[in-house]
């Protein structure tokens, strides 16, 4: 199975982000929303998941997918091709950067805090923006 992780890299927001200060996203109705889990994943547990991790995880939440089927779950789901963690509404529209680690392990800095500028001035971390949402 192919590597989805980004390691030593930090997901600055997108360019077209009008968000100043980061948001929490919030639930539709009753209902978890994408950002929403992703947030909750990766905030209540800094550098505990990679990207995969807590893609997939989001996916099994949604999908209703019981822990003794996780596994056999988790192939299926990364045999086709998904999209990182630059697509998330959580650098796109709620101002979230988005550190990976050298182990590949994720956590979210706000786009005013002083660690999202220092990871910004840091030469040994890649950076990479977060996809835009809409087309230039």
């Amino acid at each position: 199975m192919k590597d989805h992780n980004f390691y030593g890299t930090f997901i600055e927001v997108a360019e077209d982000c009008t968000v100043t200060a980061a948001e929490i996203p919030k639930a539709k109705g009753d209902s978890k929303t994408v950002p929403l889990l992703q947030y909750e994943l990766i905030a209540n547990h800094p550098y505990r998941y990679t990207q995969e991790d807590v893609l997939f995880e989001v996916h099994a939440i949604r999908g209703g997918i019981p822990e003794e089927q996780r596994g056999a779950a988790r192939e299926v789901f990364f045999s086709k091709g998904q999209p990182c963690l630059r697509t998330s509404s959580l650098g796109k529209r709620y101002g979230w950067g988005i550190h990976h680690d050298d182990s590949g392990r994720v956590a979210l800095y706000p786009v005013e805090s002083e660690e999202y500028r220092a990871f910004l001035n840091d030469s040994s971390v890649k950076k990479v923006k977060a996809m835009r949402s809409s087309r230039a």
